[in-house]
């Protein structure tokens, strides 16, 4: 009986998803409901089922390949790390970076497959394509609903959330609608924060 696959082929794939696996333990700053660090693991799942979940208002969009593109937004995390959001501004050689740990996470992977996810986090960088937009818009509404359901710090400034991502999350009508929502949500938690600065 043949194998189902070549041996170097099945090796690089397997190589690259337990070089991969460092993206459960990669700490982002945002704290989940119950008040310990969220991983950047973490964020990419929950970021995958909201998209999941507005398929039906997606109507032209191509699923599959926007949930390729979160899947694959913050990967290179597992070689350099998290930046918190809200330390970002400004930072131009960001891309350049996480470019090059994209790079180093994807060399053990079969050439094709190496090019098919470069490709993918390229496409996501440049946020050109309708699923890029999209992808981009989910990947902040995300951010933004974990600020407003975690147990964060005392002082933590929720108002960060009302000028995050602008620019990607009015790109498309559902984005916008639903930032409206994220929008209240925070107001809501920065007066509760107000008064009651430990909840």
């Amino acid at each position: 009986m043949q194998p189902a696959i070549d041996d170097d082929r099945l090796r690089g794939i397997i190589d690259f998803i337990q070089a991969a696996e460092r993206l459960k333990d990669t700490l982002r700053s945002g704290r989940t409901s119950g008040g310990r660090a969220e991983s950047s693991a973490e964020h990419s799942w929950r970021l995958c089922l909201l998209v999941m979940l507005f398929e039906k208002e997606l109507a032209g969009c191509d699923l599959l390949r926007l949930l390729k593109l979160c899947i694959v937004h913050d990967l290179g995390e597992a070689i350099s790390g998290d930046i918190p959001a809200i330390v970002q501004r400004g930072d131009d050689g960001k891309a350049v970076r996480e470019r090059a740990a994209m790079a180093q996470l994807c060399a053990p992977l079969p050439a094709d497959l190496r090019q098919d996810i470069l490709a993918l986090w390229d496409e996501y960088d440049a946020a050109a394509t309708p699923e890029a937009i999209l992808a981009k818009g989910f990947d902040k509404l995300e951010t933004m609903l974990q600020h407003t359901v975690g147990r964060n710090p005392a002082g933590f400034d929720y108002a960060f959330n009302l000028a995050y991502g602008l620019q990607h999350t009015a790109r498309h009508p559902l984005l916008s609608q639903i930032r409206a929502m994220v929008d209240e949500a925070t107001r809501a938690r920065m007066r509760m924060a107000r008064h009651h600065p430990d909840a």
